[in-house]
């Protein structure tokens, strides 16, 4: 498990996903479904 080493350095949008790489850099993905409503049928 990892631990926090600097809190807000980051500013996070709606949607996606935030890992730090082998290299150490913070990555950035889009989620599948992340941040959007469902269509009603």
């Amino acid at each position: 498990m990892g631990q926090i080493i600097l809190r807000g350095a980051v500013k996070r949008k709606k949607g996606y996903l935030y890992y730090v790489d082998g290299k150490g850099n913070v990555c950035e993905a889009r989620m599948a479904r992340g941040g959007r409503k469902k269509k009603k049928r």
